[in-house]
C-alpha cells in the first residue's frame, strides 16, 4: 500500500505482526525537498511497548537457542534481500530524508555488507579453556546479553538502524528498535527484509512514538538488558543516566565536531577536494563530517580557493532528480540551526565566500557554504553544525593547532593531511578522537571499529569490537565429581 506520493504506508512491527498502534495516534511525515506531508507514522502506546517487550523476551529465548548456522543463514538471506531491494529502499529513504538517490541506494548496499560481516564474525565469538588444577575445568564463555532497546536518528535511515539490528541479531540477542519518526518507512522496509528472510517472530520489533516516552519505558523495563543509542550528546547523556539508574550497560555513539588539520607539507588542492566531498555528503548531516578546517597559513589561500570551487560545483536539488549532488537538510530544525550559526559567525566578523543563504524555493535547502576569518568565539567553531558549512581557519604552529583541535569536549572523528610519516604519527598519537583518517576523509567501514571518546560517547560499532556490547563474558569453574 502506497500514498499518492509513491510513499508506503508505515506500520510498526511487533511480535511478527505489522500494526497501527493501540490508539491510532500518528505524526506527519514531511518530504524535506518539497515540505509536503507524504504520510503519517503511528505512535506507540504504553500497551504497544509492553507487547514489544514481551515479544522480545520470548524472541530472545527462541533466537539464542537457534543453532548459529541457522541464525547465520537467516541473516545472510536478509542481507541478500537488502541488496536486492536497495533501489526501492533508497527511493523511500530519499523521499523522507532528502539525500540524493545514489547516496541512499549506496547506503542500503553497504548495509547489506555490514550485516554479512557481523553474521560471520559472530561465529568467531570464541571462549577459552584456562589451565588450572587437576579435576577442575575453568572456561570463559561469550553469551548474548539479552533483549536490546535501541534508538536511532534520521540521518542514515538504513545504516543507522541496521548497525544496531545486525550486531544484536548476530550476537544472538533480540531487539526493539525505535526508528526515527522522520524516516520510518525506510526502517520498516529494512525490517521487512528480515521478516521475509525467515527471522522468528519477536526477535526483531520496530516501534515509533514520542521519544521521551518510549525511551523511558523501554529503559526502565526489566526485560531489556542493553541500551544502544546513536544521536546527540544531550540526549545521549539523558539516556545513559536513565540506564545507570537501573544498572544497565549502554552503547553511546554521540555527536562530534571533527577537526581537519592540513599541514604545511600537504597538497592543498587534493586536500581541499577530498575534504569538500566529505563535507557536503548528506548535506553535512553526518556525525563524523569534517567541520573545522585548520589549514597551515602557507597553504590556506590555495586550499580555500579550491574548496570554494568544489562547493560551487555541487548541484543542490531534490534527491530524486537526476544530477543532484546534495539534497535538502532533513527538517526545518536543521535549517534554522544553520542559519543561526552562520548569522552569528558573520556578526562576529566572518566572511562568506560562497553560499550563506537558503534559496527562494520550497524545501529545506541551503547552499554549500564556505566561511573565512571565523573568530575563535564564533558558535560555529564550538557547536556541531550538522550542515553544509565549512569554516576555514589558518594556523602556523602544529602543537598550537592540536591544542585547539582537542579543546572541545567532543572526540568522535578527526582528519589530517600530511606527506610526512612522522607528522602523521604525531597526529595519530595526539588527536583526541576515536576515528582518525590521514590524507582522506573516508567514512565508517564495517570491518573496523567506530566510536568516540570524551563526550562523543563510548563503546564501538563495526569490526570485531562491534559485538562486545551485545555479549557478556561468563567464567565457569567446573569441579569434576569423582
Amino acid at each position: 500500500m502506497t500514498t499518492d506520493h509513491g510513499y508506503p504506508a508505515v506500520r510498526m512491527y511487533i511480535a511478527g505482526e505489522w500494526c497501527q498502534g493501540g490508539t491510532g495516534r500518528t505524526a506527519p511525515i514531511v518530504n524535506p525537498a518539497t515540505e509536503e506531508v507524504i504520510g503519517d507514522v503511528p505512535l506507540a502506546t504504553t500497551a504497544d511497548l509492553d507487547r514489544a517487550l514481551a515479544a522480545a523476551d520470548e524472541g530472545f529465548r527462541v533466537w539464542r537457542a537457534t543453532p548459529i548456522a541457522r541464525r547465520t543463514a537467516i541473516l545472510h538471506a536478509a542481507a541478500d534481500l537488502i541488496a536486492e531491494r536497495a533501489p526501492e529502499i533508497g527511493r523511500v529513504s530519499t523521499l523522507e530524508q532528502g539525500k540524493p538517490l545514489a547516496e541512499s541506494t549506496g547506503e542500503a548496499r553497504r548495509t547489506a555488507d555490514t550485516l554479512r560481516w557481523h553474521a560471520d564474525d559472530a561465529r568467531r565469538a570464541y571462549g577459552r579453556i584456562i589451565p588450572t588444577e587437576p579435576g577442575t575445568i575453568l572456561t570463559v564463555r561469550r553469551e548474548p546479553i539479552g533483549p536490546v532497546a535501541a534508538f536511532v536518528p534520521w540521518n542514515f535511515p538504513v545504516g543507522g538502524p541496521n548497525r544496531k539490528i545486525s550486531s544484536a541479531l548476530s550476537a544472538g540477542c533480540s531487539i526493539i528498535i525505535k526508528g526515527s519518526e522522520e524516516t520510518p518507512a525506510t526502517a520498516a522496509a529494512l525490517v521487512k527484509c528480515y521478516e521475509d528472510a525467515g527471522l522468528p517472530a519477536g526477535v526483531l520489533n520496530l516501534v515509533f512514538g514520542e521519544p521521551a516516552e518510549v525511551s523511558a519505558h523501554l529503559i526502565a523495563s526489566p526485560v531489556t538488558r542493553l541500551i544502544a543509542f546513536t544521536g546527540s550528546v544531550p540526549v545521549g547523556k539523558l539516556l545513559a543516566a536513565q540506564a545507570g539508574q537501573v544498572m544497565k550497560p549502554s552503547l553511546m555513539e554521540l555527536g562530534g565536531h571533527a577537526p581537519v588539520i592540513v599541514c604545511a607539507d600537504a597538497d592543498p588542492v587534493k586536500a581541499a577536494r577530498k575534504a569538500a566531498q566529505a563535507k557536503f555528503a548528506n548535506a553535512g548531516q553526518v556525525c563524523t563530517s569534517p567541520s573545522r578546517f585548520y589549514v597551515h597559513e602557507s597553504l590556506v589561500d590555495e586550499f580555500t580557493a579550491e574548496f570554494v570551487r568544489a562547493a560551487e560545483e555541487v548541484t543542490v536539488g531534490d534527491g530524486l532528480a537526476e544530477g543532484t549532488k546534495m539534497g535538502p537538510l532533513a527538517n526545518e530544525r536543521r535549517l534554522k540551526a544553520l542559519e543561526r550559526l552562520v548569522t552569528d559567525a558573520v556578526a562576529r566578523g566572518a566572511k562568506v565566500l560562497t553560499g550563506g543563504a537558503a534559496p527562494d524555493r520550497p524545501g529545506y535547502f541551503y547552499a554549500p557554504t564556505v566561511l573565512t576569518d571565523v573568530p575563535e568565539d564564533a558558535e560555529l567553531l564550538h557547536e556541531e553544525p550538522f550542515a553544509p558549512v565549512a569554516p576555514i581557519v589558518p594556523f602556523s604552529d602544529l602543537d598550537e593547532v592540536l591544542a585547539r583541535a582537542n579543546a572541545l569536549p567532543y572526540g568522535l572523528a578527526a582528519y589530517g593531511f600530511t606527506r610526512s610519516a612522522a607528522t602523521a604519527e604525531k597526529l595519530s598519537a595526539e588527536l583526541e578522537a576515536g576515528i582518525l583518517s590521514i590524507n582522506h576523509c573516508g567514512g565508517s567501514v564495517h570491518e573496523a571499529p567506530s566510536g568516540g571518546v570524551k563526550e562523543s560517547g563510548y563503546g564501538r560499532e563495526g569490526g570485531p569490537e562491534a559485538l562486545d556490547a551485545y555479549l557478556v563474558t561468563k567464567r565457569v569453574s567446573h569441579l569434576l565429581v569423582p
